[in-house]
């Protein structure tokens, strides 16, 4: 069966870009804080979630993606930037 992943066998696009956003100079926010701040959004995910979002291990849905620029205060195109 085929399945939809990336050049690098990724489930996802933006999974590094968060993790780098998330662990930059000026942010520096653990997995559980953005986890946090998502449930703020109204995004039911966990520390374990993020992990598997950032590692490619997880898919990511349209909507989680809104809260996660949101939240990050990026654009989705610079999520979904390599």
């Amino acid at each position: 069966m085929f399945k939809n992943k990336s050049l690098d066998n990724r489930n996802n696009l933006c999974g590094k870009k968060i993790y780098e956003i998330r662990k930059c100079d000026d942010r520096k926010m653990s997995q559980r804080a953005l986890a946090d701040a998502l449930q703020l959004e109204g995004i039911d995910l966990d520390k374990n979630a993020i992990q598997r979002i950032e590692n490619g291990k997880r898919y990511v849905t349209d909507i989680e993606l809104k809260a996660l620029s949101k939240v990050l205060h990026v654009s989705y195109e610079d999520l979904l930037s390599s």
